[in-house]
């Protein structure tokens, strides 16, 4: 009798670890990672262009101008994954707010938004072919003009040869501000003009500088890594598929500036159903590079609609930009996975 009741508390002893086993292994099934998603491009179906990126806690920020040619208003995406997005329009800029005697009949277009050391935001925006800048304590404002007599901070008459839009603000690691704007006209003759803000950001600090790179056309963006700058820009036409994305290196924020090996990085490829990148902003999380851009949505149109895609943006072991992939941006390994963005 005391063998079989020995036998039977065994046999209940190997029942129980085996239900509880397979009870783990579920568990263990269970918690096993999903597949990665994609980031696919064009990452959201509306026409935008001209995109500008910031983050705030785990929030992202795009700021664009609206297709087709920019409106009344900018638009901005706001997202947490580049997937579901919501949209907002500002308080400004707007054209009834951004226009001055020297104003031309361009509209509100190429926000570029960077968050200063005092902990203001302030956004570059072209409007009327001039620029202007705003100022607000949150990304989605209220917005105002940082100029306290509402004046644009660079007027069209300026370089009346070349055409005053797309500029960016970019802040090196000793907290000096630096501003990047200029185009051509009628797609020809571009020109990078380059400035130091002062702890204001609306004050220039010294001359204004003509640091134009090799094939600049327009849309400069600065990025510093390894104590090396480089300076990214856009060429050829906007309207067509010759538009791309370019960079030049230097050892200084006014350059000069040689451009690089790989030089242009993003080219219209059809088979890749990519048209015209260009305009393009980066900003990084935990080491990786992201960019920004958009392409042209091809149509039988007198007037050309964009769309905004993101990839990832590598650098070669020899402090080259390496071209873009345009192979979009793995869910669990992008940006809304990761922690302490920053946008240069």
């Amino acid at each position: 009798m005391k063998n079989i009741i020995i036998s039977f508390f065994i046999s209940i002893f190997f029942i129980s670890c085996k239900s509880n086993g397979n009870k783990e292994n579920d568990k263990v099934q269970a918690e096993e990672p999903e597949q990665p998603e994609i980031i696919t491009n064009p990452i959201h179906k509306g026409y935008y262009a001209d995109p500008s990126v910031i983050k705030e806690g785990n929030t992202y920020y795009i700021y664009a101008t609206i297709d087709p040619w920019g409106g009344e208003k900018l638009a901005v995406l706001e997202t947490v994954d580049f997937k579901d997005f919501k949209i907002h329009n500002l308080n400004w800029p707007t054209k009834e707010a951004c226009t001055s005697p020297t104003s031309r009949e361009a509209m509100v277009w190429a926000p570029g938004v960077t968050r200063a050391k005092n902990g203001k935001y302030y956004m570059y925006v072209s409007v009327g072919s001039e620029i202007w800048v705003g100022e607000s304590e949150k990304p989605l404002g209220p917005w105002k003009n940082a100029r306290q007599d509402g004046s644009p901070l660079i007027k069209s008459t300026g370089y009346p040869d070349y055409h005053m839009i797309d500029a960016q603000c970019f802040i090196d690691d000793d907290g000096q501000a630096y501003l990047y704007w200029g185009s051509g006209w009628n797609w020809i003759n571009g020109r990078c003009f380059a400035v130091k803000l002062k702890d204001n950001m609306v004050t220039f600090d010294g001359a204004i500088e003509n640091v134009t790179p090799p094939n600049y056309f327009e849309a400069p963006y600065m990025v510093k890594k390894d104590d090396k700058y480089y300076l990214m820009y856009s060429d050829g036409k906007a309207i067509d598929s010759t538009y791309k994305i370019r960079y030049s290196i230097g050892n200084h924020p006014f350059g000069p500036f040689e451009e690089g090996e790989n030089s242009p990085i993003a080219v219209t490829d059809p088979e890749k159903g990519v048209y015209g990148p260009g305009h393009h902003s980066v900003f990084t999380e935990n080491g990786q590079h992201y960019i920004l851009y958009h392409q042209i949505f091809p149509q039988d149109k007198d007037y050309v609609l964009r769309q905004l895609r993101l990839d990832s943006l590598n650098f070669t072991e020899d402090g080259q930009i390496a071209k873009i992939s345009f192979k979009g941006i793995s869910g669990q390994s992008g940006p809304a996975k990761k922690s302490n963005a920053s946008v240069p």
